[in-house]
């Protein structure tokens, strides 16, 4: 026995199909009347413009200058020059630290440099002016930067070394 069973439509497709079918009828009337067409007239009138009225621009004032003082340069006066002399072993220093070469009188003619001896410390200790030292020194370059080990330094302030 064959026997056809009827078929039946889910609920959710009936009504989903009836919404298909009624959506159509429900926005018809939604659409209202078109809005009235409004017309203005707009008149212009022209409005006069002010014609700009130019402002005076105050003039400066002039700076004051105070007027200034002139005080004259004193005289000058020539620098008295050191006065040069004998070198004299104040005992050694740092910077200063060999034994000088004396003539028979114990006063210094030379010295040796040894490590760690510089220019300056050189002059104080024989108490003689850096310039004066490095006249005596012509073979000594710069102001005194550059003496090395065993370089002899001329003492004696009659001779030029």
């Amino acid at each position: 026995m064959n026997s056809a069973r009827p078929t039946t439509t889910p609920v959710w497709a009936r009504v989903a199909l009836a919404a298909i079918l009624l959506l159509p009828l429900g926005l018809t009337g939604c659409a209202g009347a078109p809005a009235p067409v409004v017309t203005a007239t707009v008149t212009l009138t022209p409005t006069p413009t002010a014609t700009p009225t130019p402002t005076p621009t105050p003039e400066p004032e002039a700076p004051v200058v105070p007027n200034p003082t002139i005080t004259p340069n004193a005289e000058a006066v020539p620098v008295e020059p050191l006065p040069e002399g004998p070198a004299v072993d104040l005992g050694a220093s740092t910077g200063a630290t060999g034994a000088p070469v004396t003539d028979g009188a114990g006063a210094p003619t030379s010295y040796s440099v040894l490590e760690g001896d510089d220019f300056f410390a050189i002059a104080q200790r024989f108490d003689l002016p850096v310039q004066q030292l490095l006249r005596m020194n012509p073979s000594v370059s710069g102001l005194g930067e550059n003496i090395y080990i065993r370089d002899v330094i001329n003492l004696d302030w009659t001779t030029t070394g």
